[in-house]
């Protein structure tokens, strides 16, 4: 087999070897010698040819090799190829999909009660690292807004989305408001701008503020000055990380060096939160291996991830994080289950209202 020719152009015999290679390392953990693919009668010929077929898929970049003697393990490239065109497609098994569905049943009246019971889900039923991003907080989309008047010149803010995401957000006034007009001023922000982002919002409202109306209703500059602490954006989403313990001590992730680095991405937020923000766009399931992204790469990992959502836009994303020699044929369905499931159960909890914290 010439080593320019594309991996589409593979023979059947190629794609039998390279996914026998994928599916021992995926077990294993160690680079896969053609004796070990030779093992399995069904391929009928020897290990010299296997070995010949294995140096073939690493001139092609669908195999490596870690030292000269060792064995070969998969490519970023070899991993995509097997995901796309030789894994076999999976359903996720009813035991799980029964278990997803009653623990989101049951934390179905809070939003936020579902973003954990997810994060959690991922975690359990992979045995790796269940991370979720919730919607940014200026594409909220508005259902209602209170105004709670506390001590002093205090105010809490309290948003609740289309999706039943509540936000609270303490504000701090430059004179004491009465409770009845915190009421009416909640109740015109929610009457004039229901079904609008927090983004949209603060855009209208700056613009009203030019506007001769604000000096005729006396309502609307409080209300103005209000929404504009209150719907002002936090400039990042939230991350909920569940099971960075499944990781941590794993031969993939044994030297401390590699640990300490796993635990600042944690902290750190923004690298892994971007990395999600990239799977909102499309539909789907999203698999991102190691030099797919600078995050992956430096870590050796791989990221499987989908967006979600509750009205038919993307307002989040879920995902498993892991080796890239993950069981690519279990986490898929499973990921792609437990993000079409909390879509629904979002959209569920809107149309009842969601309840308020």
């Amino acid at each position: 087999m010439s080593a320019t020719r594309p991996p589409e152009e593979l023979t059947a015999r190629d794609r039998e070897i390279l996914k026998d290679v994928i599916h021992t390392y995926i077990l294993s953990g160690e680079p896969v010698s053609s004796r070990a693919v030779a093992k399995h009668a069904r391929h009928g010929v020897s290990a010299a040819t296997i070995r010949n077929v294995m140096a073939d898929l690493e001139d092609l970049g669908l195999l490596e090799q870690p030292h000269s003697s060792a064995g070969r393990v998969p490519s970023r490239a070899g991993y995509h190829l097997y995901i796309q065109a030789l894994m076999e497609a999976r359903e996720l098994p009813e035991l799980e999909r029964r278990r997803i569905d009653g623990d989101l049943q049951a934390g179905a009246a809070h939003a936020e009660r579902l973003i954990g019971t997810s994060a959690q889900l991922l975690s359990e039923l992979s045995g790796q690292i269940g991370i979720l991003v919730t919607p940014a907080f200026a594409e909220t989309v508005l259902e209602a807004v209170d105004f709670v008047p506390l001590s002093g010149r205090r105010v809490l803010c309290v948003v609740v989305s289309e999706s039943g995401f509540v936000e609270n957000k303490l504000l701090q006034v430059e004179e004491e408001i009465p409770r009845e007009e915190l009421v009416r001023i909640g109740n015109y922000l929610t009457e004039n701008f229901r079904g609008q982002t927090l983004r949209a919002i603060r855009e209208r409202l700056i613009s009203l503020m030019r506007e001769e109306r604000a000096q005729v209703d006396r309502l609307l500059p409080r209300a103005i000055r209000l929404a504009n602490q209150g719907l002002a954006s936090r400039g990042e989403r939230d991350l909920v990380v569940e099971g960075t313990a499944h990781l941590v001590g794993r031969g993939e992730i044994s030297d401390v060096d590699r640990v300490r680095r796993l635990l600042d991405t944690f902290t750190e937020r923004q690298h892994l939160v971007a990395l999600l923000n990239q799977c909102l766009d499309g539909t789907g399931v999203r698999v991102v291996i190691g030099e797919d992204s600078e995050l992956t790469s430096d870590l050796g990992l791989s990221l499987v991830a989908r967006p979600f959502g509750a009205d038919g836009r993307a307002r989040g994303s879920l995902g498993i994080l892991g080796p890239a020699r993950m069981p690519y044929d279990r986490i898929i369905p499973l990921v792609d289950y437990l993000g079409e499931s909390l879509s629904r159960a979002l959209v569920d909890n809107a149309s009842r209202g969601g309840e308020r914290a």
